[in-house]
């Protein structure tokens, strides 16, 4: 398979742009200074909220423990493949739990119910207002429809998926960082919590 690498880098009207713009930023801070910032914006929002990124729980079994899935895939903007949650953009009249069932399905083969979901978070706030939520799910390994699963990612996207036991998510992505990707910090961040608490 042919590497993927960046050939080249230019400028951008917002004229052109598909997916994001820029925006420039007048306001007032807590002095009464008047002030400008330079931000980006998706210009794709259906609703309030971006995307869902998705935190799975795979069930154990007598021969694997509890594990979860990480997408590899090549990122333009870093230059490199990144590892991260599976994730994608909501789509209109869609509710974060359906986009993260429709996502979790896409990108890695796999039906999963959703148990939880965080409120709105901001993934780079002094850079974009781009926002999105978290929802956790169950996998269930031994339901027909998680058996021999297929994934189904949209043209374009091309994904390598990876079961990673939980209790050493933090070590694999650290490992990972030092030889062969980069990683996702909002992923990162999710792991090193669980790592500093299973260790109160």
């Amino acid at each position: 398979m042919i590497g993927a690498k960046i050939l080249k880098i230019y400028p951008m009207s917002n004229d052109e742009s598909k997916w994001v713009a820029l925006d420039k930023i007048e306001y007032q801070d807590q002095s009464g200074k008047k002030r400008v910032w330079e931000m980006c914006h998706r210009t794709s929002r259906k609703g309030d909220c971006d995307a869902v990124a998705i935190f799975c729980i795979l069930s154990a079994t007598k021969d694997k423990p509890r594990e979860t899935l990480l997408v590899s895939q090549f990122r333009p903007p870093v230059g490199k493949l990144t590892f991260e949650f599976p994730a994608g953009l909501i789509d209109e009249n869609e509710t974060a739990e359906q986009a993260a069932v429709r996502e979790l399905k896409e990108e890695t083969g796999y039906f999963g119910v959703p148990r939880d979901t965080s409120p709105i978070i901001y993934s780079d706030p002094g850079l974009t207002n781009a926002n999105m939520k978290l929802v956790v799910m169950d996998v269930d390994r031994s339901l027909e429809v998680n058996q021999n699963v297929v994934a189904v990612p949209d043209e374009g996207e091309f994904i390598d998926v990876f079961h990673i036991p939980i209790d050493n998510l933090y070590s694999f992505l650290i490992e990972k960082e030092k030889t062969t990707h980069a990683v996702d910090a909002r992923l990162l961040h999710f792991a090193y919590g669980l790592c500093v608490a299973s260790k109160l």
